[in-house]
């Protein structure tokens, strides 16, 4: 079992849930987060740290997240691994109100 990003962290990639990563399975492109899920160790700890709810475990993912688990095995693997917070994209306090949230 892992956790996976999903669509919600598009456009945010709010980073206090790479901070508090004990095993630095994050990696990042241009538009948010996805998380490694072989390095993944389902301490959950990235789940309350995300201000826009886009983490969760591969098992509650509801039927039209479940394409985010593969997404992120194949986005981790190609690119650069994220060891530290960034600042948010601009715009990305909009997002999340726009999630309502």
């Amino acid at each position: 079992m892992a956790y996976v990003v999903t669509d919600n962290c598009v456009d945010c990639r709010f980073t206090k849930c790479v901070e508090v990563c004990p095993v630095q399975c994050f990696h990042v492109d241009e538009r948010m987060v996805y998380i490694d899920p072989d390095g993944c160790i389902d301490c959950a700890g990235c789940v309350p740290e995300c201000p826009v709810g886009a983490i969760d475990d591969e098992y509650n993912l509801p039927d039209d997240k479940r394409a985010w688990i593969e997404i992120n095995r194949d986005r981790a693997a190609v690119l650069p691994r994220l060891t530290g917070g960034m600042e948010p994209l601009p715009g990305a306090q909009q997002r999340k109100a726009e999630l309502g949230l």
